[in-house]
C-alpha cells in the first residue's frame, strides 16, 4: 500500500491511477448501453445521448463516491458504471415504452436504493445470501438469450463465418489471459480482448471506421435529452416488481463493493465501517436518480476498483475523483467514445457473455457462502429453476400471463418472489427470538440478568452457561456506555438486546444509538498492546474477547449492531 484513503499523493500520480481505473471501466460503461438499446431497437440518436450520459452520471457519482460530501458518498475509490443487474429489465422497458417509461421506472429505483440507505440497519436480515445469489444467478439466466440474439448483427454484404470468428477471438483471448496469466495481466484481459476481436472484425469487414471518422474530437451527442414524462400505465406496474428486485440487488452489490474497498485501502486492517457503507448506497441513489432524469439505464459500482487498487497500491480518494472527472471529460470527447460505439455486435455480445457468466458464478458464490445445506440448496435451486421456466414461458404461461397483471413473467421477479417466500417460511417456523428493550445504563443490568436466567432454561443451560452469558452481556454493556464518556452532550440511548439459540451456543444481538469507535478494531489492537499499558475501558474489551467465541460490531448512521457468539461450556473454540 503506497498510499491509503486518507493521504495524499501527488495531482500527477492521483490523475494516472484515475486513468487506469477509466480505462479497465470504459468498456462496461459505454458496451452495456450499446447492447440494451440494440436489443431494444433504439435509435442512433438516443444511443448517442444515452452512452454520453452514461460515461458523464458515471464519472459524477465516482467522483462524489470518493469525495464523500456528507451522508454521501463512501470516501473510497469506487468507479460506477451502467449496472449490469438492470440489463434485461431496462431493454424491455425501452421495447415497451421507449425511454419515457425507463426514466419513470429508473427514478422509482433509485427511491427504493435511497431508502435502503437510510435505513441500511433495518436490511440486514431481509436479504439474505440465498436470495441475492439465487436473483444474481437469475439475471444472467434471462438477458443472455436476449444478448445472444445480437449474435448475427452485422453489416450487409458481408460473410457468414465473420461474426462467428469476431465472437470466437473476443471470447479466446478473454478466456486464454484470464486463465494463464499473472494478476497484472488478468486484470486487462477483458479489454485485450475486445481490441482483439476487433481487430478480427475489422480484417473481416465487419468495424465501422466511418463513423469514428465522422465523429468531431469535441462535442455534444447527436441525440437530445428525451425528458421526463411519467408513464404509470400497465407496462410500468408489470415492470415495477421486477425494477424494485434489481434495485435492492443493486444495492446490495453496492453494499459488497463497500466493504471489499474498505478492505484494501488500508495499511492495517480495520472493522468495515458501516456509515461508509451507507454512504456507497446513497451515492449509488444519487446515481439511479440521475441516470433516471437523463432517461438512460442506471448506474452502480463495477468490478474493476478493488482489483486496480491492490494492483498499483494506491487507494487515495484523489484518485477516486481525478477517475470521476476523467470521465466526465471524456463524455465531451466524441470520437474517442464513437471507438468503442463502432464495435461489432459479435465482439460485444462476446465480451458480455463472459461479464454475465461471472455474474452468474458470483451469484453461486453468495448461495453457498458460509456453507450450503439442504434448506440453501432447495431455496435457491428451485427459485432459480421457477424464474427460467417463467421467464421462458414454460410455466402455465396463459395463467401467469393473466394473474397480477403478468407481472409474474418477468424470470427475476417470480424467481426472487419464490426465494423470498420460502426463506420467509423458514424464518416463521424457526425458533423465536427473545427479546427485551431497555435504557443503555448500568442500572438495568439485573433486568437484563433475569431475562437471560430465563432464555438459558428455555434453552436447557445450565449455570455455567448462564454465568458466560451475563459476563458477556455484562462486558459490552460496560463499553457501548463508555464509548459516551468523552462527548460533551451525552444522549439518552435505549438498548436493544436479542437472543437466540444456535447449534453449539447462543447469539446475542446489541442495538443502541451509534458511537464513534468500532469495537472490532479495538478488540485488535489490544493482541498490540502488553497488560501493563490497557487502559480501564479496555478490561472490558479483554474480557469479553475470552468469554466470546466471536464479536462482530456494525456501525451504521444511526445505530450501533454488537452481535455476540456465546458457546456452551465444554464446546469452546479460541476467543477472537
Amino acid at each position: 500500500m503506497r498510499y491509503q484513503a486518507d493521504e495524499k499523493p501527488p495531482p500527477l500520480l492521483a490523475l494516472g491511477c484515475g486513468l487506469q481505473h477509466v480505462i479497465l471501466g470504459l468498456a462496461s460503461i459505454v458496451l452495456i448501453p450499446t447492447i440494451v438499446i440494440r436489443a431494444a431497437g433504439g435509435t442512433d440518436a438516443y444511443l448517442s445521448w444515452a452512452v454520453f450520459s452514461a460515461v458523464a452520471v458515471s464519472g459524477i457519482v465516482t467522483a462524489l463516491q470518493a469525495a464523500r460530501l456528507g451522508r454521501v458518498g463512501a470516501g473510497y475509490v469506487l468507479t460506477m458504471g451502467p449496472a449490469v443487474a438492470f440489463i434485461g429489465v431496462c431493454a424491455a422497458a425501452l421495447a415497451e415504452g421507449g425511454p419515457s417509461l425507463l426514466a419513470t421506472l429508473v427514478v422509482a429505483s433509485a427511491l427504493v436504493t435511497i431508502v435502503v440507505s437510510l435505513r441500511l440497519a433495518l436490511f440486514r436480515r431481509l436479504l439474505t445470501p440465498t436470495i441475492v445469489g439465487t436473483v444474481n444467478m437469475l439475471v444472467p439466466a434471462t438477458v443472455l438469450p436476449v444478448v445472444f440474439g445480437r449474435l448475427t448483427e452485422v453489416p450487409p454484404g458481408t460473410g457468414t463465418l465473420g461474426a462467428p470468428l469476431a465472437a470466437l477471438a473476443t471470447i479466446l483471448v478473454i478466456s486464454g489471459i484470464s486463465l494463464k496469466g499473472n494478476a497484472t495481466l488478468r486484470l486487462w484481459a477483458p479489454l485485450i480482448g475486445v481490441v482483439a476481436g476487433s481487430a478480427v472484425a475489422a480484417a473481416l469487414g465487419l468495424y465501422d471506421p466511418e463513423r469514428v471518422v465522422r465523429a468531431p474530437w469535441i462535442g455534444l451527442p447527436q441525440g437530445a435529452w428525451p425528458g421526463v414524462e411519467l408513464d404509470l400505465g400497465p407496462a410500468f406496474l408489470a415492470l415495477l416488481p421486477a425494477f424494485v428486485f434489481v434495485a435492492v440487488i443493486g444495492a446490495i452489490q453496492t453494499i459488497t463493493g463497500a466493504v471489499s474497498i474498505q478492505r484494501v485501502s488500508w495499511r492495517r486492517p480495520r472493522a468495515v465501517d458501516y456509515r461508509a457503507v451507507e454512504g456507497a448506497v446513497a451515492a449509488d441513489g444519487i446515481g439511479k436518480l440521475l441516470s433516471g432524469v437523463a432517461g438512460i439505464m442506471p448506474t452502480q459500482t463495477i468490478g474493476v476498483s478493488v482489483p486496480t487498487v491492490e494492483l498499483t497500491g494506491v487507494a487515495a480518494r484523489r484518485a477516486g475523483i481525478a477517475a470521476g472527472g476523467l470521465l466526465v471529460a471524456l463524455a465531451f470527447l466524441p470520437k474517442l467514445l464513437a471507438t468503442v460505439l463502432a464495435i461489432p455486435s459479435p465482439v460485444a455480445v462476446a465480451y458480455l457473455t463472459v461479464v454475465l457468466a461471472m455474474a452468474f458464478v458470483r451469484g453461486m458464490t453468495e448461495v453457498v457462502q458460509g456453507g450450503i445445506d439442504y434448506r440453501k440448496g432447495l431455496i435457491a435451486g428451485v427459485s432459480f429453476w421457477i424464474g427460467v421456466g417463467c421467464q421462458n414461458e414454460l410455466i402455465f404461461p396463459d395463467l401467469l400471463a393473466e394473474l397480477a397483471g403478468g407481472l409474474l413473467q418477468n424470470g427475476i421477479t417470480a424467481g426472487g418472489l419464490s426465494a423470498i417466500l420460502l426463506t420467509l417460511f423458514v424464518e416463521v417456523t424457526a425458533p423465536r427470538r427473545q427479546r427485551i428493550e431497555v435504557a443503555l445504563d448500568l442500572a438495568v443490568l439485573p433486568k437484563i440478568r433475569e431475562f437471560l436466567a430465563a432464555f438459558a432454561s428455555r434453552s436447557g443451560w445450565g449455570e455455567k452457561m448462564v454465568a458466560r452469558l451475563d459476563a458477556a452481556t455484562e462486558e459490552t454493556l460496560l463499553t457501548l456506555i463508555g464509548q459516551d464518556e468523552d462527548r460533551e452532550e451525552r444522549e439518552r440511548r435505549r438498548l436493544l438486546l436479542q437472543a437466540r439459540k444456535e447449534a453449539g451456543g447462543a447469539v446475542l444481538e446489541f442495538v443502541a444509538a451509534a458511537g464513534e469507535e468500532n469495537l472490532q478494531d479495538r478488540m485488535g489492537l489490544l493482541a498490540e498492546q502488553p497488560d501493563d499499558v490497557l487502559a480501564e475501558r479496555e478490561v472490558s474489551l479483554r474480557l469479553l474477547r475470552h468469554i466470546a467465541s466471536s464479536v462482530r460490531h456494525q456501525q451504521f448512521h444511526d445505530s450501533d449492531i454488537v452481535t455476540v457468539h456465546v458457546e456452551v461450556p465444554g464446546a469452546d473454540r479460541a476467543g477472537r
